[in-house]
Order: structure tokens, then sequence, then C-alpha cells
């Protein structure tokens, strides 16, 4: 499906956009409203927004590539302070309404707003990031095997360590983390029992901060390393950043996550001390969706990123990683198990 006025209407699409999201619980929309146009692909962030050296600059990426590779219109939304599903269905709304087409809701708090948008909006396409509950024939699921990924930073984390301990700093208990951390622990003790493994979350809730509070994060990492952890992973959005300037400050490894933290512009003073990062290819997968749509054969139903498919794993930026003969051996041998079924990772 090629797009038609992309151009033409963008100025007032984006004037129409900004009104409507900027009025609080201000009139409704409806599938009867007339769209202004087929815009492209718009994505509405998670907590943390744009800028967490993260998950949403990963779906940013995305965001991106695809505006350069099919030139049409875009837009990102960040999120408010303490808003509510309605909040977050009325920007999905808005969206649609401007002929967004896909919406992406990054993180699984879009849930039930991508249920509702795509109900109103049945032509339109939507995506979500990290759930798979939704099952509507114009939703793709995106989700990724985190566990696997983070089997790995186990691996990297117990051929690296000198004390023997390590941390693991999670930012919400939440099933979703708690595979990043089922992984992870693992990965440990495959391949060496001795390794303790120090597990912490920052919050409950989201609504905590344990997602977007860097000094949650460094308070955390700096406890563990004062327990002599000497390798932190951290799955914690931009509470991370914190973590990873503790390991810094304490001249200890850290291990990214999401994106590769070591290439991060914003992390570049604390570089040397971010051994690896697990990542998932979130830009790929809404990258992927956008490109679905501009062919006019959207994705939908779940949409799963793994080990054998390359959207999850270990980034190998910094040279002392990369360079380590012995390590990157355990880390492919590893990563084949994983691949051919003979390591099941388990994901709680």
């Amino acid at each position: 499906m090629r797009r038609v006025s992309r151009l033409a209407l963008a100025g007032a699409a984006t004037t129409s956009l900004a009104l409507a999201l900027t009025a609080c619980g201000g009139t409704s929309t409806s599938a009867s409203s007339e769209a202004d146009g087929n815009q492209g692909l718009a994505i509405a962030y998670d907590v943390g927004g744009k800028g967490d050296q993260s998950f949403n600059d990963a779906a940013y990426a995305g965001l991106e590539r695809a505006k350069k590779e099919f030139g049409y219109e875009t837009t990102d939304v960040e999120p408010t302070e303490g808003e509510t599903d309605a909040d977050k269905t009325q920007r999905l709304v808005s969206l649609a309404k401007q002929g967004y087409n896909p919406v992406v809701g990054v993180g699984y708090a879009y849930a039930t707003a991508v249920k509702e948008a795509a109900e109103k909006y049945p032509d339109t396409t939507f995506g979500i990031v990290d759930d798979s509950t939704i099952e509507a024939k114009n939703v793709a699921d995106l989700v990724f095997s985190e566990e696997q990924a983070s089997y790995l930073a186990g691996v990297a984390a117990a051929k690296s360590t000198k004390t023997n301990t390590v941390g693991f700093v999670g930012g919400v208990d939440i099933p979703l983390i708690h595979k990043f951390q089922a992984g992870f622990e693992q990965g440990v003790a495959d391949t060496n029992p001795k390794v303790k493994v120090l597990s912490q979350y920052l919050t409950q809730t989201a609504e905590e901060g344990g997602f977007s509070s860097p000094d949650k994060g460094k308070t955390a990492a700096e406890s563990q390393i004062e327990k002599k952890a000497d390798v932190v992973y951290q799955a914690a959005g931009l509470s991370g950043q914190g973590v990873i300037e503790a390991a810094a400050a304490g001249k200890v490894w850290a291990i990214g996550v999401d994106s590769d933290q070591y290439k991060q512009e914003a992390l570049a003073k604390y570089k040397n001390h971010i051994l690896t990062s697990a990542t998932k290819d979130v830009a790929k997968a809404v990258y992927n969706l956008a490109k679905s749509v501009e062919d006019g054969k959207p994705e939908t139903g779940i949409v799963r990123g793994d080990l054998k498919a390359g959207q999850v794993g270990l980034a190998d930026s910094n040279p002392e990683f990369k360079n380590n003969t012995e390590l990157q051996k355990a880390i492919t041998t590893a990563k084949e198990k994983i691949i051919s079924g003979e390591i099941k990772v388990k994901t709680s």
C-alpha cells in the first residue's frame, strides 16, 4: 500500500495532533471520523520517554529508519506523569485519527489502550512492544525472548567476575523483568555454580519510578558493589543509567540492556566499564511492522524476536569483551545450545 498526500498534510496533522494530545480527557473520537490521510508510522513512548539510552530510544531508531526509507511523515509522543489508561487510549486514538498507520505503543503498559484503540480503528494496524495478550486482526504483539540474551549475559558475568559475586538490578518487579533475572541467574549458575547472584528490584510498580529513576538504580548498584559484586546487570530502563554510573565509580563491570549502551553518547564517559549489553532489537521490530504495512501485508498476532532470528543477543562493541577469546568461546557455545534446544532457558 503506497501512501498518498504525505507531505501536504503533515503540517495540518501535526497541529491538530498537538491540540488533541494536550486536551486531557477532551472530546472523544470515533472510527467514523474522517482521517487526515496516510501519514506513516507513529510511536508512543513508555515511561522514561525518549532519551533513556535504552528501550524507548531503540523504538525511535526504528521510526527514524522507516522515515528515511519510506519518505513519509512520522511522529513520536512522550508519556505524561501519572497518566491513566484512558489517557493512553486517547493518545493512540488521536494518532490513528490523524491517519498514522501503523501506531505503536512502546511497552506493556499500553495493552489496554492498544486493545481499545484497535477496536475503534479496525483499518489501522497497531503494534505493542513487550505484550502478547492482545488478540486482534489489526494488532501485532512485538515480543522478545529476553531470557535468552540474559542467559548469555549470565555467562559473560560468570566468566568475568573475580570475586565470585555478581548483581542483577531489575526496574520493576513484574513478569517481563523476571525473564531477565531468570535467564541471567541460569546463565551464571550453568557457567560457574560457585558464583553468587545478588538480585534486587527497585519498585513494585512502574508508577513508583522503577524504570525512570537513575538515583534508585545507582543506590541499588552501590549496595551490591559494597557486597563485592564486580559485575552488575541491569534491566531497569532509564534507571539503569544510575547502575552504570555506580559501576564506573566502583571500577567494576556493568552489563547494559536493550540497546548497545557502550555506544550510547550519553553514557560515553562510563563506557570503559560497560562490558556488554543484552540487546533486543526493538528498532528492527518497529521498522519491520512499518515495512509490513507499507508493503500491504501488515504483521498481526505474536511476532517474536529470539536468538535464532538474531533479534536478541550480546553487543560486542567493547574491545575488551570482543577480544576475550575464552569468554567469546563460552558465549558462542551457549548460544548454539540455546538455538538447538539443548539449553532450555527459564522465564521465571
